[in-house]
């Protein structure tokens, strides 16, 4: 949000990560997408961080009464939005155009783009089996110890040509404060992706979703020491050794910074704590400020 308020349009491409797309009562669901696109039009639930502020839920009361086991949510007004992505896509239309679409339809400009447009599947290694990433995130409440992540596909899959325009010709590459391997981790398995952000020719930098060793949102922070990974920023600085130049750490972390450094990445310290759209905004400024350096 805090980019897009101070980037023009044609000159931002927001890459989102696919590999929690799931098929949900019949219906392909994109969350995170839709997460990006509903936050761009100024529809978003701050409460819940999903869906569509001020939505209903009849639509699911009903399922369960035919004894669905409803136990995603999806409510009514954003039930329209996987009705139409899965009427385009069974008419042959791709991800892509379809996100294209919806989101002109809310007047979003920003092009939000599919990480691929082929299909990436997020599979958690718990031990209570595989679970697929919505099944163990939102189901299971995260709560099953992770002995690995998988993402099935990934090898063969592509960029979609947004992703893939974006990394031969911008200027400026940001990794956003997202969870290194729920996020992140599906869109740098695209072999394509990984290679450009190797290559890339302008500044990278990558923003910490680690704050104090603990992660601001959701159970990246647990995972990451589940995986026998440093649940810090330094933890998540060895992640991007090799596609990242710049990491911003909280003002909390700084005793961090020589650490950092010795990854071979230039650290930053900053507030990077996202409580207002204006801490979203200034945040975005001082990323941007590298660009001039």
């Amino acid at each position: 949000m805090g980019l897009a308020r101070i980037i023009a349009p044609p000159d931002l491409v927001i890459g989102v990560n696919t590999g929690d797309d799931e098929c949900f009562y019949g219906l392909h669901v994109s969350p995170d997408l839709d997460t990006v696109m509903y936050t761009l039009a100024g529809m978003a639930n701050p409460e819940t961080g999903w869906g569509l502020a001020g939505d209903t839920f009849d639509t699911l009361e009903m399922l369960r009464k035919y004894g669905v086991d409803a136990w995603f949510n999806l409510g009514d007004r954003d039930m329209a939005t996987h009705l139409r992505r899965s009427q385009l896509l069974r008419g042959g239309a791709t991800l892509s155009s379809v996100t294209a679409e919806l989101s002109r339809a809310l007047g979003v400009e920003h092009t939000i783009a599919p990480m691929s447009d082929d299909s990436v599947k997020t599979v958690v290694t718990t031990a209570e089996g595989d679970l697929a990433m919505q099944e163990y995130f939102v189901k299971r409440l995260a709560e099953p110890p992770v002995e690995s992540i998988r993402y099935v596909g990934a090898e063969s899959a592509q960029p979609s040509a947004a992703m893939a325009g974006a990394l031969a010709a911008g200027g400026m590459l940001v990794l956003c404060p997202s969870n290194p391997f729920l996020s992140l981790g599906p869109i740098l398995a695209v072999p394509g992706i990984r290679r450009g952000l190797e290559a890339f020719s302008g500044k990278r930098v990558a923003v910490s979703p680690i704050v104090g060793g603990a992660a601001l949102r959701g159970p990246a922070a647990k995972m990451m020491a589940e995986l026998g990974h440093e649940a810090t920023c330094v933890g998540v600085a060895r992640q991007y050794q090799g596609i990242c130049d710049f990491f911003f750490i909280d003002d909390q972390d700084a005793e961090s910074a020589p650490a950092i450094r010795d990854l071979g990445i230039q650290p930053v310290i900053a507030s990077i704590i996202m409580e207002s759209e204006a801490d979203k905004v200034s945040l975005a400024r001082q990323i941007l400020e590298l660009a001039d350096r």
